[in-house]
Formats: structure tokens, C-alpha cells, sequence
């Protein structure tokens, strides 16, 4: 049975997508905590309501990123992690850290990778005049939102989108691509070569939602 500690900092809703995609579909795995930087993140409480244990390591009790990256690892290494998966943890990870967990951490991003890592994805598309956007589960490295891609979501933008309204679409792929990902992972059905991730069993490492037809040309 292997074992995930999932790192949160907000509202947690791909968390909590993850805790009922486990419990669902019966992966060979548990949720066995989730960490916080944010002492008030809302994902906290909908952990606890769904039994999992909770722990707050705020970032703003440290005077460093390597101190408060210790004290984080301190925390989810009490829990034997086989598994750490970064569920909107808004932290620049050291390289200390990414090393410490090499090859057993994902994180998804909400952009179609290598484009706009970082942040405010969703208004740099719009501004770049993307016609697709998405999201992007991948494996961490010590460069910000690089790593092996596992699987990626795309969704069109639509005439009169603000970041607000591309982004609610991108949160309901992220919903569904991220459990796929550690799906595949906890039951070692992902191969890593050179940087290139390939689903072993031939299913496919992307979708794409909601398309619209292209206007005829006249």
C-alpha cells in the first residue's frame, strides 16, 4: 500500500479530487496526510472532514526558504511518504528539498508546460492569444514547473474569457487528469526515460475538453 502526503496552500480542491479518486477507484494507496503552508488554507478543513490528518508548517515562522523547507520535510517524513504530490502548494521549492524526494514527487500546473510556468497562467494565455490552454501534470525538478510531463489537459479559450473563466475551466481538467497520473504512478504503470514519461499500458497522456467545431470558411 503506498503512501501519499499531499502539500496544499489553498482551497484544495485537486486534494480532495485525489482523496475521492483513492477511495473510488481502490488504488493500492492511501492519503495518509496533508500538509499545509497556511495555517487558514481552506483544503485543511475539507481534509479533516474527510478523515485524513492534518499538519501546518507556516512559512512565515522561518526566517529562510532552507529553514522552513527542513521543518517541511521534518513533517511529511513523520508520515513515511512513498509518494509527495504538490496539490496548488505556492512555495519555490529549494533544491535540497526536490533532491530529497526525487522521482517520487508530482505537481500539476495550470499551463500546457514548457509555456508560462509560474504564475498568473491564465492571463498570460489570454494575453499571448492562446486558442488552447490547460494544464499539466508533471514530475518535479529543481528548475520552477519543469520536470517530466506525465499527462496533460487542454480546453479552448472561448471569445469573452477573463483569467477567472479560462481558469474554472482548467480546474475542472485538473480535476480529472491529476488522479489519473498518480493512478498510473501508485501502480507503477509510468516508465521514465530520458526525461520522457510513457504510460505503460498505452493509454493516453492527454485530453482535451469542451472543443468547439472551427467556423466554416466563407
Amino acid at each position: 500500500m503506498k503512501r501519499i502526503v499531499v502539500l496544499i496552500s489553498g482551497q484544495g480542491s485537486n486534494m480532495e479530487a485525489l482523496v475521492h479518486a483513492c477511495r473510488r477507484e481502490r488504488w493500492p494507496a492511501q492519503v495518509v496526510a496533508v500538509v499545509s503552508n497556511r495555517p487558514h488554507a481552506g483544503g485543511l478543513a475539507l481534509a479533516e472532514g474527510m478523515k485524513v490528518p492534518t499538519v501546518v508548517v507556516d512559512h512565515q515562522q522561518f526566517a529562510s526558504r532552507e529553514a522552513f523547507d527542513m521543518a517541511l520535510a521534518a513533517a511529511i517524513d513523520k508520515y513515511l511518504p512513498d509518494l509527495v504530490l504538490l496539490a496548488g502548494f505556492m512555495r519555490v521549492l529549494t533544491p535540497a528539498f526536490v533532491q530529497r524526494y526525487e522521482g517520487r514527487m508530482l505537481n500539476i500546473h495550470p499551463s500546457l508546460l514548457p509555456a508560462f510556468p509560474g504564475l498568473h497562467t491564465h492571463r498570460r494565455a489570454l494575453e499571448a492569444g492562446c486558442k488552447f490552454a490547460g494544464a499539466t501534470v508533471h514530475g518535479v525538478s529543481s528548475e520552477l514547473d519543469h520536470g517530466p510531463i506525465v499527462i496533460q489537459a487542454a480546453v479552448p479559450v472561448r471569445p469573452g474569457d477573463d483569467a477567472a473563466t479560462l481558469g474554472a475551466r482548467v480546474l475542472e481538467v485538473e480535476h480529472l487528469i491529476y488522479p489519473r497520473a498518480v493512478q498510473w504512478w501508485v501502480r507503477g504503470r509510468l516508465r521514465v526515460d530520458h526525461g520522457v514519461v510513457t504510460q505503460l499500458d498505452g493509454e493516453a497522456q492527454w485530453l482535451v475538453r469542451d472543443s468547439v467545431r472551427p467556423a466554416t470558411p466563407t
